[in-house]
């Protein structure tokens, strides 16, 4: 039974645009922050963005902040990507966060998709 399913993710040049989505089929969705992680080859997973339940209250690391917005409805969430560069290579993770607001860690989040890969060619 997948809980957290990402989608979006491919293959584009430098200075490109994509969009992921983020659904779910927890109730808490609705309810708890939703953040992004991404996780490069042979790299630890680090945090992207995250947004708050109601939307009003968001975060990004600082390479990407300019770049990549987040945002969500009731159903799913997005992070809108431009700008791209290589280094934002990686597979991209949505999840559910434990509480309704905002976190940067990882283990404040309770429910993790699969992935989708994103591939940024110089």
């Amino acid at each position: 039974q997948v809980q957290v399913a990402e989608s979006g993710g491919g293959v584009v040049q430098a200075g490109e645009s994509l969009r992921l989505s983020c659904v779910s089929s927890r109730r808490t969705f609705s309810n708890n922050g939703v953040g992004w992680f991404r996780q490069a080859p042979g790299q630890e997973r680090e945090f992207v963005a995250a947004i708050s339940w109601r939307g009003d209250n968001t975060m990004a690391a600082d390479s990407v902040k300019g770049r990549f917005t987040i945002s969500r409805d009731i159903a799913k969430g997005y992070l809108q990507m431009n700008s791209l560069k290589p280094e934002a290579t990686g597979i991209y993770y949505c999840a559910v966060a434990r509480r309704a607001i905002a976190r940067t860690v990882a283990s404040e989040y309770a429910y993790w998709g699969q992935g989708t890969q994103v591939t940024v060619s110089s």
